[in-house]
């Protein structure tokens, strides 16, 4: 049964994240609440490793949750589910595309595409910047919970910004660079 939840939810994924493995993410965020898989803070940590690691982000954090929740064949069932309808669609619009490529409808349906895949980008973005740089703080009286920002993230994350746009650096320094402070300020976890 895990199995067949595992290709469902990756299934679903892959069906309505268009734009890409960062699209991915508003989708892995609700997996997380909804079948307790893995946690936010653990969301958070696979985007950094699928961003570090060769491959399209989304089939390895697909890859990772399935392979944590059910072996080896979870992780093979949980990459199927997300890159099935990928490959359906790919089969479908290949087949009818040519006879329709200069159809103003189809030309318009695509065009109209691009702001959903902005939307979905910039709420994954959002979702990793406050991951990233936020943390819980209190919980107030009122039930509502404080997010306080953890300076040592964000003066890495300026940092990296001002290091990245100012010098000609291959991107894999900063990974390693960004690797050795989160260990030696203890990053993780905090």
């Amino acid at each position: 049964m895990i199995y067949l939840r595992l290709f469902f939810e990756f299934f679903k994924a892959g069906l309505f994240a268009v734009g890409g493995g960062l699209a991915t993410l508003p989708f892995l965020d609700a997996m997380a609440t909804n079948t307790g898989w893995f946690t936010h803070q653990q969301l958070a940590d696979m985007v950094a490793i699928s961003e570090s690691t060769p491959g399209p982000i989304g089939v390895n954090m697909a890859t990772y949750v399935g392979f944590t929740t059910a072996g080896i064949p979870g992780s093979i069932i949980a990459t199927l589910g997300l890159i099935t309808p990928s490959l359906i669609i790919i089969i479908i619009v290949a087949a009818i595309l040519n006879r329709f490529k200069e159809n103003r409808i189809v030309q318009d349906i695509f065009y109209g595409l691009r702001p959903a895949s902005l939307g979905l980008i910039t709420a994954a973005f959002v979702s990793l910047v406050t991951m990233s740089i936020m943390t819980l703080g209190e919980v107030s009286f009122a039930g509502g919970i404080n997010l306080v920002i953890d300076c040592k993230a964000l003066i890495l994350a300026l940092v990296l910004y001002v290091l990245t746009n100012k010098t000609k650096l291959h991107p894999a320094f900063f990974l390693l660079g960004s690797a050795i402070v989160g260990a030696v300020f203890s990053f993780a976890g905090a």
